[in-house]
């Protein structure tokens, strides 16, 4: 089975809650509806006004949604792509391997999911995609990734959920050749805007302390002025989990 990425713009201004609707209540069934086996949507919708924890930059073009899809045959991505093109996006395509690092209820933080497919899952999903300097080996990029920056995160930050995605082949014209998309579920909005929180902080100098250590860690591997996270509901549409 082939895991698909699509991070979306919309062609023309569309409010917060009308990319919700246009792609639960119209991009999703016809999805289903194309062949696609599993479906999950994270999208920059009216349920989450959360500032983004990177800021926009000139060198920054955040999406409005990261729509991902589970097919057995590749010849099922042209249908995705004229599904969500018809819908009025543009888009930028990935085949990914998803390593699923802590789920719900695999840490403190949450507890394991009790919630049907096609309802908003609780909390707030930030999506960021990684693009890998060309001064840094593959290799080595995937080393500090894996080894160093999401243990170090995730002993850090209280996150619920954390997907790291490989990007294997860019699918699309034009699309952006970023190495990873990393999906990290937070369990409510204050754990993001709140510093104390978002650093896993006791204490002012404790706070200092991890920002330090997390400014390095991501510097170390990533272009910190073109860092892109959008802040996200999430919907699992369907998921073997039904």
């Amino acid at each position: 089975m082939n895991k698909l990425i699509y991070l979306l713009w919309p062609c023309r201004p569309m409010e917060r809650a009308a990319r919700r609707t246009t792609l639960l209540d119209r991009c999703a069934p016809a999805l289903l509806d194309s062949g696609v086996r599993y479906l999950t949507m994270n999208i920059d919708d009216d349920f989450a006004k959360v500032p983004s924890p990177t800021p926009t930059t000139k060198l920054t073009n955040p999406f409005v949604a990261e729509v991902s899809v589970w097919i057995d045959q590749m010849g099922t991505a042209s249908r995705v792509e004229s599904i969500l093109l018809d819908a009025g996006f543009d888009l930028a395509g990935y085949r990914v391997t998803e390593h699923l690092y802590t789920d719900y209820g695999g840490n403190q933080h949450s507890s394991p999911r009790d919630w049907p497919d096609g309802q908003r899952s609780p909390g707030i999903v930030s999506v960021t995609p990684l693009e890998r300097p060309k001064r840094i080996a593959k290799d080595e990029w995937m080393r500090h990734w894996f080894r160093r920056q999401g243990p170090m995160s995730e002993a850090m930050q209280p996150r619920s959920r954390y997907v790291r995605n490989v990007v294997l082949d860019v699918l699309t014209p034009d699309a952006v050749p970023y190495e990873g998309i990393v999906e990290e579920s937070w369990p409510s909005a204050e754990h993001m805007t709140d510093p104390m929180r978002f650093y896993g902080a006791r204490s002012r100098l404790e706070l200092l302390k991890n920002m330090a250590i997390m400014m390095h860690s991501v510097a170390t591997f990533l272009p910190i002025w073109k860092i892109t996270s959008v802040t996200t509901s999430e919907y699992f549409i369907r998921t073997p989990h039904s």
